[in-house]
């Protein structure tokens, strides 16, 4: 079992557009980030989709990514993690300081309110021998790395310049050592994989 940030970013660092929220999840002119995911995609794009889909035995995510798709337009039983590789969605455990006061997705969502590690904890035990992905938000994939509590990074690079929203790499301090293990490139994205190298 590895823990994997799995997340799709502009060439600019960020993973929305600015103005992001509960009514506009990716963004002022985020959408063409997932183009790869949920747009024109490519057999290639489709394999890397696929690949990590039937890797994901659980998903760790933070409060804003959370209320996006428990928002009542957000995932359903057609649209969700996984859902047009014809899956069941995995458990999905939201760290959050507050817990919501209504949790739509009952079902798959698990409010964690202690921390990420305790949630990482809680999707390992759920995941089986499959893998942990963190799938955002910025600040929740950020505070992972310099945590180090990463095993593998996974970039699917957009070519994409937003200008502003909500970054991956913000000022603070981070220091990493990737070792890369595959690269995907497709008119879509860039999809870069690395191995996070302990000292």
């Amino acid at each position: 079992m590895a823990v994997i940030l799995d997340i799709t970013i502009s060439l600019d660092g960020f993973v929305t557009g600015p103005n992001a929220g509960p009514d506009n999840g990716l963004g002022d002119d985020g959408l063409p980030l997932h183009e790869w995911a949920i747009g024109a995609r490519t057999p290639e794009d489709v394999e890397v989709l696929t690949t990590l889909t039937a890797a994901t035995g659980a998903v760790v995510m933070g409060r804003r990514t959370f209320d996006v798709v428990d928002a009542p337009d957000g995932w359903n039983d057609e649209r969700h993690y996984g859902a047009d590789q014809g899956d069941e969605p995995p458990p999905c455990f939201v760290v959050t300081h507050h817990a919501p006061d209504h949790v739509r997705l009952t079902d798959r969502m698990t409010i964690v309110t202690t921390g990420l590690r305790d949630a990482l904890d809680q999707a390992a035990a759920a995941a089986g021998d499959k893998d942990v992905f963190i799938m955002g938000g910025g600040e929740l994939g950020g505070s992972a790395l310099r945590e180090g509590v990463v095993d593998r990074l996974h970039l699917h690079v957009a070519p994409l310049l937003l200008g502003d929203g909500t970054p991956l790499f913000p000022g603070t301090r981070l220091s990493l050592r990737l070792d890369e293990s595959a690269t995907v490139v497709t008119p879509n994205a860039a999809h870069l994989f690395y191995d996070v190298l302990r000292p």
